[in-house]
């Protein structure tokens, strides 16, 4: 037990010491659609870019059942281009995978894919859907980071993209449960103005999923609106969390919030690590 904890102690302080080392950090978001990464954690995503660190949205499907009226290759290419305008929008890298949307399955070829893209983007940090998310694109997106989680530092593993250094720290986003709360007030609006770059999505499919299609204003100013009206107010755990981080009173005053959770299968740093992986947090 003894050795176990010195290792884990090891493995932490040679985290912070990396992290001393080089202070850009590279973020990766991996989420089961052409929209996922946006609406959780777009937010965040801004606020690492505006100091400098690098961030990549990454979408498992293109996105080609997500629509009322269109389908199949048309609606991935309209998908495809709206996340291009939308990771511009954002300040992140924007990449959309070619797998069929609701049909993304947890296999070898799919789980290469993702180790391939968190080596290559050199991750610090993976950020993705917790396991028991409703969506089964987005319960099999969190399998597939999962099982790449330690995959990352074998060489032997996708032996075509050189191997890491040393694990990424692994977070689940949107977490009802938050181990973190990032405060993005002073950037809600662009989160807004970015996310609405899925026109597809919100003012079309989704409102149509919920009966309110013909509650979709026509203006893009009353667009913007109509979004923003969509994100749900504040918790009490992430009002809880905010505190935590922020203290009594500005967690308070927060109105508009990102949370993440640590996954179970992955390293959990200190808050001295913490702080420095979400800089932002002061």
């Amino acid at each position: 037990m003894k050795k176990f904890l010195l290792i884990n102690l090891l493995i932490s302080c040679l985290g912070v010491f990396c992290l001393a080392q080089d202070s850009n950090l590279n973020i990766i978001v991996i989420g089961a659609h052409p929209d996922d990464c946006d609406v959780v954690a777009g937010g965040t995503a801004i606020l690492y870019a505006k100091l400098g660190h690098r961030v990549k949205f990454v979408s498992m499907t293109n996105g080609d059942a997500g629509h009322q009226a269109m389908g199949g290759g048309v609606l991935a290419k309209r998908r495809m281009l709206e996340a291009r305008e939308a990771g511009k929008r954002f300040g992140v890298d924007y990449l959309v995978m070619d797998n069929h949307d609701g049909e993304l399955m947890p296999t070898l070829e799919n789980r290469l894919k993702i180790i391939r893209e968190i080596r290559k983007w050199n991750a610090d940090m993976v950020i993705t859907h917790p396991l028991d998310d409703y969506h089964p694109d987005h319960r099999y997106t969190s399998i597939l980071v999962q099982d790449a989680s330690y995959m990352v530092i074998v060489p032997n593993v996708a032996p075509d993209t050189p191997p890491l250094k040393k694990n990424p720290v692994f977070l689940y986003m949107g977490s009802s449960s938050p181990d973190i709360a990032v405060d993005i007030d002073a950037v809600f609006d662009q989160k807004v103005y970015a996310t609405s770059a899925h026109e597809s999505q919100f003012f079309e499919w989704m409102p149509w999923t919920e009966g309110a299609l013909d509650k979709v204003p026509a203006g893009k100013e009353e667009r913007l609106k109509f979004l923003a009206s969509w994100f749900s107010p504040l918790s009490t755990d992430e009002i809880k969390c905010l505190k935590k981080w922020y203290g009594e009173s500005r967690g308070n005053k927060v109105i508009h919030a990102e949370t993440f959770r640590y996954a179970p299968y992955g390293r959990r740093p200190s808050e001295e690590e913490t702080r420095k992986l979400f800089p932002m947090i002061k």
